[in-house]
């Protein structure tokens, strides 16, 4: 990686320049190195608050700051400033992988600590890291007597909003997977939420919350407080207590991304921004790649996970899988239902699954082989039950079993509700946890860390909502932790839109919602819109031109072609798209967008000249004329253009599609027009 950095204390002709705004009350002021965001910090009687201000409108009204702590004093009051530190920081680092190769990391920085004013004169800090994009802080318990170990019963952070913004939220602590359609309210009718929680002012600004860098602690939801004020609220352990900590111990990191368009949202790299670099010394086993799988057949019922005459992870129906994958250059198979413990109730039954024992009909040893054979790679699959203790008690041997087979990305599976994660402590009892809390955190991270240790990359399924890790760990690659293409072959369950599956807004609403949080597999690409043979009752509520446009918009570096085999072949023009499409980028840019109606985004190979465009819409149909001047100015690109035909429709036509080419440049303005529930994909292949 090429770096270029710069962290320097300011002098002290600067340092009284940032702490222009103080006052009697200890105010300080700290601007982004491009002064459109600002922070002003402040104790008001004692009590630590900040505000911030986006050019110079107020976006988060002054708000408290500390903690209340288990049979000790609260960190909330009575506090002084000790002292406060202020410091720049640039640098430009690259991903290993992702929708940007390079990254500037360009804030100022204020460091307060704190001091309490009594007896035991107990300190804390907290840290801002102003950007350009957003805002970002996080508090840090200095190593000191008394705090040798702690338990946070809760965390006092407020954000308290300006106004009763428009909102698009999913209601926190129904269950562990955050597989919810999200609201679309004021922030008035807002209750406990999961972030990122993302609102829209009357003046049109946009604005997320979330959170960066969770890593030893619990997972936060955001709480109405009423007249718009919100607070951190905490998943618990069994006890009560949300967090265990010892000092010295840091928070995540409390974020706010703004932007003046709904797409600066999704183009704000600021979660990732404040997690640590790179832990992996050798990256190179870490590859972004697409796949395919015995997976979607089972959600249409077709097959199944259990053994039987109908199950689908056999030797030979595998065999077909890697053909298939090596003809048509995919990297990897996933195969689900592998292994001893899928049938009966299993999500219900627990501790059922054997990680390193497959099936009768199931050749684990001959298929990775000859899957290499092909050029190919099984990926493999864990389905936990959300039985950690189970899974963890096999772990090791069974990514060790991976890696000397040759398998190099897992997908992990935590399947289960509420609180039915357990761990069984001295005396032999269970105690239950939410999956989100910090027992949980904690064993994701063991999670990550172990598989870097066998040469494994990450695919996160029924998991922790992502914070930016990947930055840390880039071999936990993608997640879910939303719904997904499944629930398009589901026509019953919690959470059902009155026309089952996912309604067609829905992929409008997640580039401005869960996927600010980091990559998602939606696994898109289903190209037999009716399951007229095994779910009559169900569909894919969008034309096929917007599922292609789903492998632009919708990021994720292991993106799977989710249909099955026999589809691909019948409509070889769209699966064409979907194999040309990389998942790996050199840069994103967002060309319009407004949350839950559309969204257009555009992606440049990072191994090509290439760049391709995703625009997708709502129920309404949608024109857009767009400048080609993101294209390198001077050379010609042949346009590749997967739309919608005229009479398309997501409701009455959906397989109405059309395939086109033509010559661009920079100078080239392009139509675009969407059906309703449409969308459109172009590949600009640069002409050499």
């Amino acid at each position: 990686m090429h770096f270029t950095s710069l962290r320097n204390s300011l002098t002290s002709l600067l340092f009284l320049l940032f702490l222009a705004g103080c006052s009697a009350d200890d105010q300080i002021r700290v601007e982004s190195p491009g002064a459109i965001n600002a922070v002003e910090f402040s104790l008001s009687e004692g009590v630590p608050m900040y505000a911030v201000q986006h050019e110079g409108t107020a976006v988060i009204a002054p708000s408290r700051l500390g903690f209340e702590l288990q049979n000790v004093p609260a960190l909330r009051d009575g506090f002084e400033i000790s002292s406060t530190e202020i410091s720049s920081f640039d640098e430009t680092w690259t991903q290993v992988w992702g929708e940007k190769k390079d990254i500037r990391n360009h804030y100022n920085e204020l460091k307060v600590l704190l001091r309490e004013t009594a007896e035991p004169n107990r300190e804390l800090a907290i840290v801002f890291r102003v950007y350009d994009d957003g805002v970002g802080f996080r508090y840090e318990f200095p190593e000191q007597p008394g705090l040798e170990e702690f338990n946070i019963m809760n965390e006092l952070t407020e954000f308290n909003m300006t106004g009763n913004h428009e909102s698009w939220w999913i209601g926190a602590y129904q269950s562990n997977r955050y597989e919810y359609l999200p609201e679309h309210t004021r922030l008035a009718e807002v209750d406990t939420v999961i972030t990122p929680f993302t609102m829209k002012t009357d003046d049109g600004l946009y604005v997320s919350l979330h959170e960066a860098a969770l890593v030893d602690y619990s997972s936060m939801t955001v709480e109405h407080l009423g007249d718009n004020r919100m607070k951190a609220n905490l998943m618990p352990w069994h006890d009560g207590v949300l967090v265990h900590a010892s000092a010295p111990f840091v928070t995540p990191w409390r974020t706010l991304q703004i932007g003046e368009t709904a797409g600066d949202l999704v183009t704000s790299y600021l979660i990732l921004n404040l997690n640590e670099p790179n832990k992996i010394e050798d990256t190179s086993w870490i590859e972004p790649a697409k796949y395919v799988g015995i997976w979607w057949e089972m959600h249409l019922d077709k097959s199944t996970w259990g053994s039987g005459p109908r199950h689908g992870a056999t030797t030979e129906n595998t065999e077909r899988y890697i053909d298939f994958a090596a003809e048509h250059g995919f990297s990897h198979v996933l195969v689900e239902g592998w292994n001893p413990g899928w049938d009966g109730d299993w999500a219900a039954s627990g501790v059922v699954f054997d990680f390193t024992r497959p099936m009768a009909d199931f050749d684990l040893y001959y298929l990775t082989e000859y899957a290499l054979d092909n050029g190919v790679r099984l990926m493999g699959h864990h389905e936990t039950s959300a039985s950690v203790e189970h899974y963890e008690s096999q772990m090791e041997e069974a990514f060790q079993l991976y890696e000397d087979l040759g398998v190099r990305a897992v997908k992990t599976g935590y399947v289960g509700h509420g609180r039915e994660i357990f761990w069984t402590d001295e005396k032999g009892n269970r105690n239950y946890e939410w999956h989100h809390g910090q027992h949980m955190v904690r064993h994701h991270q063991k999670v990550v860390e172990l598989a870097a240790e066998h040469r494994i990359s990450l695919n996160v399924h029924e998991g922790l909502k992502d914070t930016g890790l990947r930055r840390t760990w880039p071999n936990l690659m993608t997640r879910e932790v939303a719904r997904g293409q499944e629930y398009n072959a589901w026509g019953s369950g919690e959470n059902v839109w009155d026309g089952a599956g996912n309604p067609p807004d829905y992929v409008t609403i997640l580039p401005f919602s869960r996927n600010l949080a980091g990559p998602f597999d939606y696994t898109p690409g289903i190209v037999d819109l009716y399951f007229e043979d095994y779910r009559p009752d169900n569909r894919i509520n969008h034309t096929l031109a917007k599922e292609l446009a789903l492998y632009v918009v919708i990021y994720s570096p292991l993106q799977m072609a989710a249909d099955l085999p026999e589809n691909y072949e019948e409509r070889p023009e769209a699966f064409q798209f979907i194999k040309d499409v990389p998942a790996d980028w050199y840069d994103t840019k967002v060309l319009n967008g407004e949350i839950g109606e559309y969204i257009t985004t555009v992606r440049k190979d990072r191994n090509s000249e290439d760049w391709y465009l995703g625009s997708i819409t709502n129920e309404e149909s949608r024109e857009f004329v767009f400048p080609l001047d993101f294209l390198t100015e001077g050379e010609t690109y042949v346009a590749q253009i997967y739309r919608d035909s005229e009479d398309a429709d997501w409701a009455v036509n959906p397989y109405g599609f059309e395939v086109e080419e033509m010559e661009v440049t920079s100078a080239t303005s392009l139509e675009v027009t969407l059906a309703p529930g449409g969308g459109q994909t172009i590949r600009f292949m640069h002409m050499e």
